[in-house]
């Protein structure tokens, strides 16, 4: 185990008026599950299983000062009228007696209010925008999320309409108003929302500003909006309330967008008119091109240089938020770099990281694989989800119910169904015993880290958590019926994970074609000479003997300088697995082209996850071919038919990334002998790590 301590992030802080036991911040995160502006129970248990885990501040969602008018979502809490503020309080009532504090989120959304586009109300800008966005990325979003994203906005266009004297007095009246409403309900906080696109955040830029009267030009000018709702607020409840103000600290994407020099600027701006905190973030002006570099990056640590260099010109605490892991957050913090850190998704993943840091439990900290699922559902309106954390929206889940009684659970498959059984089972009170024919824990999920680095920090959570719990670990050992009857398990659970068979087109048993299978074996140094070729397959088990292919850091780094396999390389199949694999090979110097046979790449990636790999692959070489249908592999050469022509491609390695499906034949023979059996994980149906953690949930506190 890791001891690792984290002074700083657990000390206590201040913003204002408002102390906190600690500097580890929510950051909003908008659950969409408020019914016309009224917050509901699922919300309040939601953020009060992070206020519990520790966390010393809880920032809500988006919440519209003049709802529904602004608004994003109908599910977004409201802060318009008094009868919300029952809502408000309840909520901060129950933070508090979990013993943090609350700051709501006040927003006007301005360009991207989609309540006030489906019912045909122009959306308030600065003036009429003369740009439109690339939504080309939008080819690999199916019918139906399209669909779901038309949902929002009712399929409608968006009219603007140019803020007006009245309209700006209107608003800076509203945001007053909607704080003092915050303040009755006993709130701690304010956060005044002017990034993302937002109605503020929309003043602050050249691109979308081009006003000339006195709220457009020089940023002072530029910033006037958003100082005087922040001075606004202030004289109206600055006593009462600590108020943040979140700024971009650099736009992505779009020339004119805000630069980190007049975020520097208005940030001063913001602390003259009344603000206690400076929340520093960052936003991809474009969503459907640069979503992964702002607001939610791919990057860790994305904004922390830019926080940092704020910090160096105003006296106010500053908040850093972007992928801001514990290590990080608490370096930071000790080199004065920053005041607070906030995190996220992995509070999302993990709602009890704060009290797991204090209590010396770093390594029994869950983390976040930075898959996009959660914040992609809300480009649908709708409630997120966590690839990791199974009670994310549904608190109840926990605390895990114990066992009525002990049984002994085989869990046959090491791999993140198989692992997360095992956690689950061991924590609710049964003896579990995990078969696995491997040599190592992690089944497809260790090889998924040579392409998405991320997934590595699950792998070695799910070690730590195996050894803490001290569960039975049987590896290089094949399951059968009969082995696992001399181990006398009460009960079965079958996570072996899918299956990859070779391509069933001309030539596709040839030596040049591997699966998923055959190079995971060939890794494993268990792959013959007939799957592999004589070379690889001495190679692995070279890797094998000498244990250095166990490191995927030391593999996905020795791979730079030396891969082997020749230079051309295709992929046929561009779902998750076939997309990241042509990038990854390209980034090692092959020449890929990558083969599809339907429209969409990258699924069941997330949206903003998928385009960003599209776009990726594109930028490291990867030739893209869509909607083809392969028509032989030859000894040298892919051959294809597209858009009604024949083309070829040179190709020293095949890879087929394309048939996964699931099965359990073991489960079929573990049935047939009477023996009680759950399936679960890509053996029941292909859904990778979000799949495999919700699908063993589902068995595991039942049983």
């Amino acid at each position: 185990m890791t001891t690792k301590t984290f002074p700083h992030l657990m000390a206590p802080g201040r913003m204002g008026p408002m102390e906190t036991h600690n500097r580890i911040v929510l950051p909003a995160m908008d659950m969409n599950v408020s019914e016309h502006g009224e917050i509901e129970q699922t919300e309040i248990d939601h953020y009060v299983a992070r206020a519990e885990g520790g966390a010393g501040l809880i920032i809500t969602g988006a919440c519209a000062i003049a709802f529904p008018h602004g608004a994003a979502s109908m599910k977004e809490p409201g802060l318009s009228d008094d009868k919300y503020i029952p809502g408000l309080k309840a909520l901060a009532d129950a933070v508090h007696a979990a013993g943090s504090k609350l700051c709501i989120q006040s927003t006007h959304h301005g360009k991207v209010a989609r309540v006030d586009v489906a019912n045909d109300r122009p959306v308030l800008a600065p003036n009429q925008p003369d740009y439109t966005y690339d939504m080309s990325a939008l080819a690999d979003s199916t019918r139906e999320e399209l669909g779901k994203m038309g949902a929002a906005t009712a399929g409608k266009k968006t009219a603007y309409r140019d803020m007006t004297d009245e309209d700006i007095a209107w608003l800076i009246r509203t945001w007053a108003d909607a704080a003092e409403r915050i303040a009755k309900a006993g709130a701690d906080a304010i956060e005044i929302h002017a990034a993302h696109g937002y109605i503020l955040g929309v003043f602050l830029n050249q691109r979308d500003n081009k006003r000339t009267d006195e709220y457009g030009g020089s940023l002072a000018n530029r910033a006037r909006l958003a100082c005087e709702v922040v001075k606004a607020v202030k004289d109206r409840v600055g006593d009462r309330l600590a108020i943040l103000v979140r700024v971009a600290g650099e736009e992505y994407g779009q020339e004119g967008g805000l630069t980190l020099p007049e975020a520097i600027e208005a940030s001063q701006l913001f602390e003259a008119a009344g603000a206690d905190a400076i929340h520093v973030t960052g936003w991809g002006r474009n969503p459907f091109d640069n979503f992964t570099d702002g607001p939610l990056p791919n990057k860790v640590g994305a904004y922390l240089k830019n926080a940092a260099e704020i910090k160096k010109h105003v006296d106010v605490p500053v908040i850093a938020v972007g992928r801001m892991l514990p290590e990080i957050s608490e370096k930071a913090l000790a080199a004065g770099q920053i005041d607070f850190a906030a995190m996220g998704r992995q509070l999302l993943a993990d709602p009890d990281l704060p009290n797991k840091l204090r209590d010396g439990k770093f390594d029994q900290v869950r983390p976040c694989i930075n898959c996009y699922l959660c914040v992609a559902e809300n480009f649908f309106d709708d409630t997120p989800f966590c690839a990791v954390n199974p009670a994310l929206g549904n608190e109840a889940l926990l605390p895990l119910k114990p066992a009525s009684a002990t049984k002994h659970v085989v869990v046959v498959g090491a791999g993140p169904a198989g692992l997360e059984s095992a956690r689950v089972l061991t924590e609710r009170g049964h003896r579990v015993t995990v078969v696995d024919k491997s040599d190592r824990l992690g089944g497809t999920m260790w090889f998924s880290t040579m392409t998405t680095p991320d997934n590595e920090r699950l792998l070695k959570w799910f070690k730590a958590e195996i050894k803490r719990l001290n569960i039975a670990v049987k590896l290089n050992t094949k399951a059968t019926v009969e082995s696992i009857r001399a181990l006398r398990p009460d009960q079965v659970i079958v996570a072996t994970g899918a299956v990859r068979p070779k391509p069933d087109f001309p030539g596709g048993d040839l030596p040049n074609v591997q699966t998923g299978d055959t190079l995971r074996a060939m890794m494993l140094g268990t792959a013959t000479a007939e799957e592999a070729g004589a070379v690889l397959s001495t190679l692995g088990k070279l890797g094998r003997l000498s244990g250095v292919t166990k490191s995927p850091e030391f593999v996905r780094q020795f791979t730079k300088f030396w891969l082997p396999m020749g230079k051309n390389v295709v992929v046929i199949g561009g779902s998750l697995v076939g997309l990241e694999l042509a990038e990854f090979l390209a980034e090692r110097g092959r020449n890929v082209t990558l083969l599809h046979e339907k429209q969409q790449l990258g699924l069941p990636l997330a949206m903003p996850r998928r385009w960003t790999a599209v776009k990726d692959a594109t930028e490291h070489g990867v030739k893209i071919h869509r909607n083809v249908k392969i028509t032989r592999i030859t000894e040298k050469t892919v051959e294809w038919i597209e858009d009604g022509q024949s083309f070829s491609a040179p190709a020293a390695m095949v890879v087929y990334a394309d048939g996964t499906t699931s099965a359990a034949p073991l489960a079929d023979e573990l049935r047939e002998a009477g023996i009680a059996v759950d399936v679960i994980g890509d053996a029941g149906a292909v859904n990778y790590i979000h799949g495999a953690i919700h699908s063993s949930w589902k068995v595991t506190t039942e049983v």
